[in-house]
């Protein structure tokens, strides 16, 4: 039985003979029913007309989307590292190309998901190098809508996913939304945020809201916790989850400056 994918988030569901009645992912606040009506697909059908669009971000990352867009969007990260390395967040397509990169990087030990809007095809990714753990907070098992016992989930604000990489709880857009830090080739540090803290247009700013689409900000104390809870790791770039997201410099001060701006805003 085919995991079906809707196609307004991309967020694949537990195997079955027909597609499911709705999304409850599209159908929560955070997201929204395509105005068209509710539809999908499946891996197979996207891998007929889609490939992976594979690009090297910076030394030792690399960005993976598809082509034509698919969904929202977004696109994964990989860190490849000695003994597998860590894909952050998921796209609905993976291909035979895309595995054959990564294998030819050392291959993956683990996942980790910022959020279920990136849910995707994480099941499918897992499987596809042996089966590896997907680590995703807690408070987000709600909205897994493809249960796997590839899924560990965390409870607590932090975990150690081993060679300098941590997953922080932040919060905001959803209770479990997760932010993931990397030390950098260069040793800066980069934060990967998913849409958690969420680089704008203007790359030298970000933003935080509970619902992007649907325009629903965040308030004040939760935009200064979520600033808190990365306080203590050093960083100088910040990855969001679309290729043109990127902060490129000086990115702890500018979330900083932004968090500022935001609520004075809505002060």
């Amino acid at each position: 039985m085919p995991s079906f994918i809707c196609t307004t988030c991309g967020v694949g569901h537990a195997p079955s003979d027909t597609p499911p009645a709705h999304c409850p992912i599209c159908e929560d606040e955070r997201q929204y029913v395509n105005a068209r009506g509710q539809s999908w697909t499946t891996l197979a059908e996207l891998q007929a007309d889609h490939t992976n669009d594979i690009r090297e971000l910076e030394p030792g990352l690399w960005g993976i989307g598809a082509t034509p867009q698919i969904a929202i969007g977004q696109r994964a990260l990989f860190i490849p590292q000695p003994g597998g390395g860590i894909l952050w967040d998921c796209t609905p397509l993976i291909t035979e190309a895309a595995i054959a990169h990564i294998k030819a990087q050392g291959g993956l030990r683990a996942i980790a998901i910022s959020h279920p809007h990136f849910y995707s095809s994480m099941v499918d990714w897992s499987e596809a190098f042996g089966g590896i753990s997907i680590h995703i907070h807690e408070a987000n098992r709600p909205h897994v809508m493809r249960p796997s016992d590839r899924i560990r989930y965390f409870a607590g604000d932090r975990i150690d996913l081993g060679q300098g990489v941590t997953v922080t709880r932040a919060g905001g857009h959803y209770v479990g939304s997760s932010a993931l830090h990397w030390p950098g080739a260069d040793g800066k540090g980069v934060l990967m945020t998913g849409d958690t803290i969420m680089v704008v247009p203007d790359t030298r700013w970000v933003s935080f809201m509970y619902s992007f689409p649907n325009l629903i900000p965040l308030p004040a104390r939760e935009v200064s916790r979520i600033v808190g809870t990365v306080d203590d790791l050093s960083y100088d770039r910040i990855y969001s989850a679309w290729w043109d997201r990127v902060m490129t410099s000086d990115a702890k001060a500018r979330v900083q400056a932004s968090a500022e701006r935001y609520i004075k805003a809505i002060s």
